[in-house]
């Protein structure tokens, strides 16, 4: 199938086309920054880079927002998320505190971890799960699910 750089592309493209401001100015920020890290690596980034990328621009996003709300510029501010909008099309969905919990679950059971004090055995072998998977998790909700299971919360 089609990667997720050309995928990227062919959005800007038809973007353009489409006249759609917003749309084209996110996306070429973010085929700059794909093409910023692509030259530091030196390759051409596979998927999963290019996702961690997009997760970078997102956290800027959501940083400039906030600096922007605060200062009393709500409508710079709006700009930042809808960007934000546009780039999580591309990112798989977040999963819910259910789905996090039941791969920390299995990830317990698998690794053996028995208490508190096997949280970082537990973490490598749930954080494992969700990369196979290709799932996009927030890591400090994990490491509380982890260590809220470990202790014997439910």
């Amino acid at each position: 199938g089609m990667g997720l750089s050309e995928k990227i592309l062919q959005d800007l493209v038809a973007a353009l086309k489409a006249k759609d401001e917003l749309r084209l100015s996110t996306l070429r920020m973010v085929k700059s920054a794909i093409q910023y890290r692509s030259v530091e690596a030196m390759h051409a980034l596979a998927d999963a880079e290019v996702q961690k990328v997009l997760g970078t621009l997102i956290k800027q996003r959501l940083d400039s927002a906030e600096q922007f709300a605060a200062g009393g510029r709500p409508e710079l501010a709006d700009k930042e998320r809808r960007e934000i909008v546009i780039i999580e099309e591309y990112l798989p969905k977040a999963l819910s505190q259910s789905e996090v919990e039941a791969t920390v679950q299995a990830a317990i059971a698998e690794s053996g971890a028995a208490s508190p004090a096997d949280m970082g055995k537990a973490m490598k072998a749930a954080m494992a799960r969700f990369q196979a998977a290709q799932q996009r998790v927030d890591g400090k909700l994990v490491s509380e699910t982890v260590k809220r299971l470990l202790s014997g919360g439910k």
